[in-house]
């Protein structure tokens, strides 16, 4: 079974994230990671966009994995913030996470989220608390 394997086994755990909203890891490295979200009914709002709940739970999923894919370490979500810049127009969100620094207890990570298209569809940062 290869890493990538281990960790979505893993990380079926987190059934909102993989269940519900039907996030699925594409790619986890240490301190990075990409995931996507093909876009169903389900995750629209009343304008029939993506609702911006099942952005930013792709945006901290993506997080978490990069946080926590390759580590023995378990790294938490201490603040989050999502600045939405355009609607999806494509069928399927793409967000990739990036740890710009990690500390002895603190982690800061990026988050951006774009569709298949390019569309550039938001930004994140997240500050993370390690558990040692």
């Amino acid at each position: 079974m290869s890493d990538l394997e281990k960790i979505r086994d893993r990380f079926q755990r987190d059934r909102f994230a993989t269940g519900a909203a039907g996030i699925v890891i594409d790619l986890a490295e240490p301190g990075k990671a990409v995931c996507s979200l093909t876009l169903e009914e389900r995750h629209m709002n009343e304008n029939n966009v993506p609702m911006g709940g099942a952005i930013f739970t792709l945006a901290d999923f993506t997080c978490a994995i990069a946080a926590n894919g390759h580590s023995e370490k378990k790294t938490v979500s201490q603040n989050a913030s999502i600045t939405f810049l355009a609607p999806a127009k494509g069928g399927k969100l793409i967000a990739e996470a990036f740890c710009l620094r990690e500390g002895r207890t603190t982690a800061l990570y990026t988050v951006d989220i774009r569709d298949e298209l390019g569309t550039y569809v938001a930004h994140a940062s997240v500050n993370s608390y390690i558990i040692q």
